[in-house]
């Protein structure tokens, strides 16, 4: 269940991230390229292409990146274990 809850967070986060990007890029193509602003057609481009592309490609990252890490939980050593306390109140025993 921890893996499938994290899988979806990692979609909703990437996502997120995916379209921020994407609605960078789609500026940067804008600029580069010169594309004609008549009518809103910049505008469009950026939202209706490059921000929903990177919606997607930044989900399906995001949601690999987090499954994996989940599924791998179990072999990552986050922390040291603890070692058992000693036996004996003195610093000779």
């Amino acid at each position: 269940m921890k893996i499938a809850l994290l899988v979806v967070l990692g979609l909703f986060l990437g996502a997120l991230g995916g379209a921020a990007l994407g609605v960078g890029a789609g500026f940067a193509w804008v600029e580069l390229f010169h594309t004609s602003n008549f009518e809103g057609y910049s505008g469009m481009l950026v939202f209706f292409t490059f921000m929903p592309l990177g919606a997607i490609l930044g989900g399906l990252i995001g949601a690999v990146t987090f499954g994996v890490l989940a599924w791998r939980d179990t072999e990552i050593l986050v922390e040291r274990p603890q070692k058992p306390p000693r036996r004996g109140g003195t610093a000779l025993d």
